[in-house]
């Protein structure tokens, strides 16, 4: 239960932190950090869901 909130977070910070490398403004990285965030958060789902698949007879 806990994966998809953990590639929130993951995927927030790095998008994040990317885009204030980058020398964005504090638009851009609230902008970046959420779209990796949705991503990330995304495929987490997904690799929750297969594993909770196949954990079950």
């Amino acid at each position: 239960m806990l994966i998809p909130i953990f590639g929130l977070l993951i995927g927030a910070i790095f998008g994040g932190l990317r885009a204030k490398l980058r020398g964005g403004s504090t638009l851009d990285i609230l902008q970046w950090a959420a779209v990796y965030a949705l991503i990330l958060g995304t495929i987490a789902l997904f690799i929750m869901i297969g594993i909770d698949r196949s954990y079950r007879p």
